[in-house]
This record gives C-alpha cells, structure tokens and sequence, in this order.
C-alpha cells in the first residue's frame, strides 16, 4: 500500500527537548508519531474497512512450486581396496 507523508509544526527547541528525552526511552519521535496514527486509524476507522483495507493490500500469495520430481541418486563409487585386503588375497 502507498504511504503518504504527513508534515506536522513543531517548535525547535521543545523538538530537540522530546528528542532528547525520547532517546534516554530508546526511542524515536518518528516511532511515537507512528503509533500514535496507528491509535487514531484504529478509534476513528471502522473495524470492517480496517478489515478490508487489510485484505485488499495483503501481497498475492505466491503459488506453491509443484516439487521437483525425484531422481534416482546416483550409485556412490567402489572404494579402492586397501592395502590390507590385496595383501591378503595374495
């Protein structure tokens, strides 16, 4: 779904203060205005449409590849015999 850009006024210093004190929360302004517009979508915005928006911005499923068929594996080679067993056969 296309996100738009909401510009909001602010003055400086009490931006650079929230700023500040967001960062000792390990947190951002932009992570608490997101959350606030999720809050205010969610109160304002029926259920029913939050429902359809969600369906109708879900990305397509992807169809399942059929599998690969099964090829017999190819026989794993001799090994050489070992000194042992030629010295024995002798």
């Amino acid at each position: 779904m296309e996100k738009n850009e909401v510009t909001l006024s602010f003055d400086g210093e009490r931006m650079r203060a929230l700023t500040i004190y967001l960062k000792m929360e390990n947190t951002t302004v932009q992570e608490k205005m997101d959350e606030a517009m999720r809050q205010l979508y969610e109160k304002s915005v029926p259920e029913p449409v939050r429902e359809y928006l969600d369906i109708i911005s879900a990305p397509a499923a992807r169809p399942k590849r059929p599998p690969r068929p099964s090829q017999p594996k190819a026989a794993a080679p001799k090994p050489a015999a070992t000194i042992e067993e030629v010295h024995h056969e002798q």
